[in-house]
Parts: structure tokens; C-alpha cells; sequence
């Protein structure tokens, strides 16, 4: 498994690891039931987690059901929308992507039923041998029914609408230095007014990107399995 890979090359490295969504392509933790799957990821996990790194889980639209489980058994602290972060003494702004700019209404409206307490209770309330392929499915079909095409517009129009928002929040603060965001499953990054950068992480089934922040230098990567190198991304 190519990210527990990566994750085991990092462990004596890192400081802090922050995940921005979508790391899982369903997750719903009942009271007493979580999915199937995930062992060796999340025990690497719970490996940085004991070793002293801090790992942030900001939940996407994918995983958006994730509660206290890997909070308490992993160590892990979950956050949901942007957040601001002090991450060695600079500003951040990261989020999964889907919480902020311009959203289709539609969208809009169906965000608001996975947020929603009652519509997570009544979703509880169905046995898993039915939510769980409901939901995979529904994901899958998602995934292979749009032509790249559509989907590079999307991405181009996903793309303007963050760095318009990205623009704004810098103007009521100053202060953010690098906007970080995930969701569009595309790798991106341009610098906005004042040396800003606005970055989009890109993911895991083909690209395998990353970014890294030493406190100086903040870098976007590309992990190549093969020979265990991490290389710059073209920019």
C-alpha cells in the first residue's frame, strides 16, 4: 500500500501531518460499527501518532462522517471546514475545498444533509449491508460517469472560485501566508498578490502529491514508489 509506504518514510521526520479530506472514499462510524478496511493505513497512523506527531484530519465530503472514533483510538484530532493554523510561525489557511467559494446550489444542498444531525441519525438507523454499497456505489459512479473533459472544466471553474476566496480572506487577513486545499483531485499551484500561494494537493490514485513546510520553504512533491524518492512537482 504505496501511502502507508509513504507514511513509514516520514515517521522520524515529521512534526505535524495534516490530512484535508476525501482519505478515505466512504467512512461512517456507527455506535458500535465502523467500516471494514483501512487496518494497515490506520495503524500507521496510530504508529505517528505514538512516535509524538501531531495528525490533523480536516474531513471532506468523502469522509464527512468521521466522529470520535479515530479521535480516541489513532490520537488523531478532527476538524471540519477552513481553519486558520500557526504552523511553525506562519499563517495557514487549509481546507478540504468544498466549504468554501462558489457551490453549485445542489451541492450546497446535499452538504447540508451529510452535515445534518438528523440525517446522519436516519442514515444510522439503515443496516450497513445496505448504506455501505449504496454509498460506494454512488462514489464510484461519480467518479467514471463524467468525461475528462467535464471534468477538467469543473476543475478549471473549482479552481478560479478558490483563488477568488483565497484573495478575499487575504484582505481580512493579512496575515495567511499559504492557502492550502484538496477536493478537486487536481494539482495546482499559483502565487496570489503579496507572494501568497494558493495550493491544491492534488490525490492518491494516480498523482501521489504531497506538500511539506520546514518553517522556510514550502514545497509541493510528487512520491515516487519505485525508487523511494520525493521529487518537486513542476509549478
Amino acid at each position: 500500500m504505496r501511502v502507508v509506504r509513504f507514511l513509514d518514510g516520514i515517521k522520524d521526520d515529521a512534526g505535524e501531518l495534516y490530512l484535508l479530506g476525501d482519505i478515505l472514499d466512504y467512512w461512517y462510524e456507527y455506535r458500535y460499527v465502523v467500516p471494514r478496511g483501512h487496518v494497515r493505513f490506520l495503524g500507521k497512523l496510530a504508529e505517528l501518532a505514538d512516535r509524538g506527531v501531531k495528525i490533523t484530519w480536516i474531513v471532506g465530503n468523502h469522509d464527512v462522517w468521521l466522529f470520535d472514533y479515530l479521535r480516541d483510538e489513532v490520537g488523531l484530532t478532527v476538524l471540519r471546514g477552513a481553519t486558520q493554523l500557526n504552523i511553525l510561525g506562519t499563517q495557514f489557511l487549509l481546507s478540504h475545498g468544498d466549504d468554501v467559494g462558489h457551490q453549485a446550489p445542489l451541492y450546497r444542498f446535499t452538504r447540508v444533509c451529510f452535515h445534518s444531525r438528523l440525517c446522519q441519525w436516519l442514515y444510522a438507523s439503515i443496516h450497513p449491508r445496505w448504506t455501505v454499497p449504496i454509498a460506494t456505489g454512488w462514489s464510484k459512479q461519480n467518479r467514471t460517469s463524467r468525461t475528462v473533459r467535464k471534468v477538467l472544466a469543473e476543475s478549471n471553474e473549482c479552481l478560479a472560485h478558490l483563488a477568488e476566496f483565497s484573495v478575499e480572506y487575504a484582505a481580512a487577513h493579512p496575515d495567511v501566508r499559504h492557502f492550502i486545499y484538496g477536493h478537486l483531485h487536481v494539482t495546482h499551484q499559483t502565487v496570489l498578490e503579496g507572494g501568497r500561494t494558493m495550493t491544491v494537493l492534488g490525490e492518491w490514485i494516480s498523482q501521489f502529491t504531497y506538500a511539506t513546510w520546514d518553517g522556510t520553504t514550502f514545497e509541493l512533491k510528487h512520491y515516487d514508489d519505485n525508487n523511494n524518492t520525493n521529487n518537486n512537482t513542476s509549478k
